[in-house]
């Protein structure tokens, strides 16, 4: 599949489009994260993560990879592309949409103001625990949300685990919502995210995460906020040496496909990638939890205290009004979510 074809058969206009093109082409001449030595595919797609190589999600990317490989006999192949090599997230979903890139594994989050419904997913203490959002993810909920990313050009693949987000910060750990208060604190770049922050009295600041290291080191954000694995593997632990279990949300990965690369497909192809994405999900939470048991004990090695929230009561309180803001669809589907057993 020619991306080149593809650019030259858009129909958007301005500068912008052609520097995504030319991204694109650049990354086709970039050396794939997979291996060099395999035979030549009938059928080649690339795949765009911002994590290293050793992240779970990362790794996930490959034995997704290497299911398609496997069950196409090597026809079709799916060259992984990490940390960020395509660009950061929001790029990613805009190559996705013309097929400048064919796949993608990018949080939810970033999704979300494409297909605001998805909204739902990301609210603040809405599972009981993981178990809880596995069964929504998996279930008949799932399955819609995932469905409902098309009308976005976008094919729901599939999820992968993301663990409890917490906040880091440079200066002092945060035993109450009243530690946050003036703080600029980073978020990803959504509305969710940014009233949940603001409800804790900080104030949010939006940046793309290959930016939030050096916002750090220079004293442009306070702190910010993600999972364990997450701030090991970036090397933000380095820079925010205070690392607080708010666990104030669960928000899933999501696995998406482009409209164009797959409407190019036949439909045994596109069942056999989405069927290797599902399968690919398994994978991937072993990996995720090995991995913060090990992230848990390095950051220990290194001397970080990681500090449990005394009370979760204020906090939850709080976070109450960011439901209040939300359409009549999302609060339909949070009812439908915290119905499930």
């Amino acid at each position: 599949m020619s991306k080149a074809s593809l650019c030259g058969r858009g129909t958007r206009g301005g500068t912008g489009f052609l520097a995504l093109c030319l991204v694109a082409a650049l990354a086709a001449l970039a050396p794939a994260a997979s291996s060099p030595s395999s035979p030549a595919a009938t059928l080649a797609l690339r795949l765009a993560e911002i994590q290293p190589a050793d992240h779970p999600t990362a790794k996930a990317d490959y034995e997704f990879a290497r299911l398609v490989a496997e069950r196409s006999g090597g026809r079709i192949r799916i060259a992984v592309y990490v940390d960020s090599i395509l660009g950061q997230e929001l790029s990613v979903l805009e190559q996705l949409r013309f097929g400048g890139i064919d796949l993608a594994r990018v949080s939810l989050a970033a999704v979300v103001p494409s297909v605001p419904r998805l909204a739902a997913l990301q609210m603040p203490y809405l599972y009981k625990d993981a178990a809880h959002m596995w069964r929504v993810l998996e279930g008949e909920v799932g399955k819609e949300l995932l469905g409902s990313v098309a009308e976005s050009g976008f094919v729901g693949l599939g999820w992968f685990e993301a663990g409890a987000r917490s906040f880091y910060t440079v200066r002092a750990p945060l035993l109450s919502p009243r530690d946050l208060a003036g703080l600029r604190i980073r978020v990803q770049e959504n509305s969710v995210m940014t009233d949940l922050v603001a409800a804790f009295g900080a104030l949010p600041r939006p940046r793309a995460f290959g930016e939030v290291y050096t916002a750090l080191e220079t004293g442009e954000i306070d702190g910010a906020e993600n999972n364990l694995p997450t701030y090991f593997s970036s090397g933000h632990f380095r820079v925010a040496r205070h690392f607080t279990l708010t666990e104030h949300a669960r928000v899933p990965e999501i696995i998406l496909g482009s409209g164009v690369s797959f409407a190019a497909l036949s439909p045994a192809d596109r069942e056999l990638i989405a069927k290797a994405a599902r399968d690919s999900a398994a994978f991937q939470r072993a990996a995720w939890e090995d991995y913060e048991g090990l992230v848990a004990e390095r950051l220990r090695d290194e001397g970080l205290v990681i500090t449990p929230v005394p009370d979760s009561g204020p906090w939850r309180r709080l976070a109450a009004a960011v439901y209040a803001r939300q359409s009549p669809e999302v609060k339909a589907l949070v009812t439908r979510i915290r119905a499930i057993q």
